[in-house]
């Protein structure tokens, strides 16, 4: 496994000057390139030459400063290479559409996020004839089993979504290596955490939107893989993202870049806060799911697995029984107490709060749900770092007690903690 700190690769590759020797990259706004010499274009269109001997063509294809950052991404995830897209779904459908042709199959778990589902279930067999096959991605046996001579392409997230299961990512490269199919891990909920490939994962997708950005302003995406998969999604007659065209714009790019320096810092920020309320939570005997405690059923494969220094994520669960009741305390969190805010995504500086199954998992039926583990009172919680700990327990607690979930005695034990 690979236990390099991806910092250090990181810092390494980012003691570089901007054009005018500015301590930050230069914006490259440009949407096309000149070349000195004519006998370059057809070198360009022809695949013999590109940014990495120093030639642009066309913003579509590549920019110097959406290039950067794929860089820094690659060096993130400890791959080769990697693409940057104008979305996290941009990078999923393109990664898969870099490996899957018409007529293929994939194996996928049946806990994704919403619009993923949406893609595997209906979108790509309709107009690929790629089909799917969901199963349990934590029944490593029952993967297995789904595989067959026609699987192209394993398919997981690192930390399942909203569920909180974690994928055993060194089985699982091992069970698609075996059937000849590559595995491709979504890594959105845990940049830093674990590093798939780094753990034999082929394709790392992230959605830069979430953790990475951190501020909830942009849309973004990126693609880590070797660097031929890189350069073959990037081909001008066959590549699907070159043909699609879902381009990063280099602004968003320069700002994502800018942001990537203090991942770290709030990855370790959200973990912490997280871990702390959970704990709570789960002293209250109260139905909540975090990596991080030791009751769940993944905690010691997570352990083993992850990088100690940034915590178990930023995400926790808490069932409140049915819909309504969800409703209710999350109405009450965000305008009545002001803990956080009800919307979807995650990753931002501040709380924010969904219902799971009437929101980002609403596009699976309510027996998909089901087996999934995705029941209706589900609330998916993305702890910010804002505030203190303290002032925002006693605003969870309050909500909690004004709907009746816990008794006013109730979680009045805790000592202060500084996080």
């Amino acid at each position: 496994m690979n236990k390099r700190n991806p910092i250090e690769d990181l810092a390494h590759l980012r003691h570089e000057f901007g054009e005018h020797g500015g301590v930050n990259m230069s914006i490259e706004a440009s949407s096309t390139f000149t070349v000195i010499d004519p006998e370059t274009m057809p070198e360009l269109f022809a695949g013999r030459r590109g940014p990495d001997k120093g030639c642009y063509l066309y913003g579509r294809h590549f920019n110097p400063t959406v290039y950067n950052l794929g860089r820094q991404m690659a060096a993130l995830e400890g791959t080769e290479a990697a693409y940057c897209t104008a979305s996290g779904m941009a990078a999923i459908a393109g990664a898969i559409l870099g490996v899957c042709d018409a007529g293929d199959e994939i194996v996928a778990s049946n806990t994704v996020y919403g619009g993923t589902y949406a893609l595997l279930h209906e979108f790509l067999p309709a107009k690929t004839r790629i089909k799917t096959t969901f199963v349990d991605i934590t029944d490593l046996d029952a993967v297995s089993g789904a595989l067959t001579a026609g699987t192209k392409l394993l398919f997981a997230e690192s930390v399942s979504n909203p569920t909180l299961r974690l994928a055993n990512i060194p089985r699982l490269a091992e069970i698609a290596h075996g059937h000849g199919a590559r595995l491709l891990i979504d890594n959105t909920f845990s940049p830093l955490i674990l590093r798939p490939s780094g753990l034999g994962a082929d394709i790392v997708v992230h959605s830069i939107t979430k953790f990475i950005s951190g501020a909830s302003d942009i849309i973004a995406g990126a693609i880590c893989g070797q660097e031929a998969f890189i350069g073959e999604l990037m081909d001008l007659h066959s590549g699907p993202l070159m043909l699609l065209g879902p381009t990063m714009d280099p602004h968003i790019a320069s700002s994502v870049s800018l942001r990537i320096p203090h991942l770290p810092l709030r990855m370790a920020a959200h973990g912490n806060r997280a871990l702390e309320l959970a704990k709570r939570l789960d002293d209250l005997g109260l139905e909540v799911t975090y990596p991080g405690l030791t009751r769940h059923p993944d905690h010691d494969l997570f352990n083993a697995l992850r990088s100690s220094k940034y915590g178990y994520g930023g995400v926790l669960t808490l069932d409140a029984g049915d819909a309504d009741t969800a409703n209710e305390l999350m109405s009450h969190l965000q305008n009545e107490q002001r803990f956080g805010y009800l919307a979807v995504s995650l990753g931002y500086f501040d709380t924010l709060m969904s219902c799971s199954g009437a929101s980002t998992s609403s596009e699976m039926s309510d027996e998909d749900q089901r087996v999934a583990g995705i029941s209706p009172g589900l609330v998916r919680v993305s702890i910010g770092y804002t505030g203190t700990l303290e002032q925002r327990w006693n605003q969870l607690h309050g909500a909690l007690v004004a709907t009746g979930i816990v008794s006013a005695a109730g979680g009045d034990q805790h000592e202060t903690c500084s996080t």
